[in-house]
């Protein structure tokens, strides 16, 4: 029986560490995840403005132009409308995906730290239980002991 419950401590250690280890992994993903997205957010930001900046220009000059009442000119100004209201509305799609990434990482980890939790629990359970059983196997070779002695 004690064979039993060294090898379920020594299993439960095995599964503890293991735990730890993907906890630890789950959370350098996340720190990995947290840095990157400020980085391409700064990226994102940055192209952004670079892109409503020569917007902005393309469409004084074509309004400029358009004062003129060229019909090409009014084309124009409607395409270029166009064109930024689609990358707007992917660039507010990719937003939406990263968050999406970032909560199901953030589930996984909250996930991961429940089960390491139990699992510490559970070891320590074991623990005490180990230490329960023999200190009744101890009394009980004493009571034994003592009946030996007295006959």
């Amino acid at each position: 029986m004690s064979c039993t419950i060294e090898k379920a401590l020594a299993d439960a250690k095995a599964l503890v560490e293991r735990l730890r280890d993907h906890d630890d992994a789950a959370e350098s993903l996340i720190e990995q995840t947290t840095a990157l997205n400020k980085r391409v957010e700064a990226m994102k930001q940055s192209a952004l403005e670079l892109i409503m900046s020569k917007y902005r220009e393309q469409m004084f000059r074509l309004l400029m132009a358009s004062k003129k009442d060229d019909p090409a000119h009014v084309d124009q100004i409607t395409e270029m409308a166009a064109v930024m209201r689609k990358a707007i509305e992917i660039d507010e799609q990719q937003g939406c995906k990263e968050q999406e990434r970032i909560f199901q990482l953030e589930q996984e980890n909250k996930g991961l730290r429940e089960i390491l939790q139990i699992t510490r629990e559970s070891f320590l359970n074991l623990r005490k239980d180990d230490a329960s059983e023999s200190t009744s196997l101890s009394a009980l070779v004493t009571n034994s002991d003592l009946s030996l002695r007295k006959s």
